[in-house]
Order: C-alpha cells, then sequence, then structure tokens
C-alpha cells in the first residue's frame, strides 16, 4: 500500500521545499504543485508534494492514520 502523508512546508528553494513531517524535517520536490508557498499544508508521496491542502483536511488524514495504526 502507498501513502501519502501531510506536512507543512517550511522553506521553498526553486524546485525543492523543507516540510515537517512527523516531527522530522525533509526535502521533497515541488514540480507537481508550482503554487506551493511557505506554510501551506501538502501531501507527500515518494519524495514529492503531489497536492495542496488546507490544515482541516491535513489534520483529518493524520487523524485517520492515527486511527489505523491502533487496528
Amino acid at each position: 500500500m502507498c501513502l501519502a502523508i501531510p506536512a507543512r512546508v517550511e522553506r521553498i528553494a526553486d524546485q525543492t521545499a523543507t516540510v515537517e513531517l512527523a516531527g522530522n524535517r525533509v526535502e521533497v520536490v515541488t514540480a507537481l504543485t508550482p503554487e506551493v508557498k511557505v506554510d501551506d499544508w501538502v501531501l507527500v508521496h515518494a519524495g514529492y508534494t503531489i497536492t495542496v491542502l488546507d490544515e482541516k483536511d491535513a489534520r483529518e488524514t493524520f487523524a485517520v492514520l492515527k486511527q489505523m495504526e491502533q487496528t
């Protein structure tokens, strides 16, 4: 199974960004989401941001993932 994980963008440089992902700082490629800005929430899959989403959707996704861990 492949999952995309929500992350918050902290820095952007060219077509890469530093995101906060589960308490870690990770470098990702933003080529698929050129509209992304600092403080945006994105879904990250295989080192790429694949969509920009709002914080509410990101928090809901975290809640679902946490529920999955508990089952």
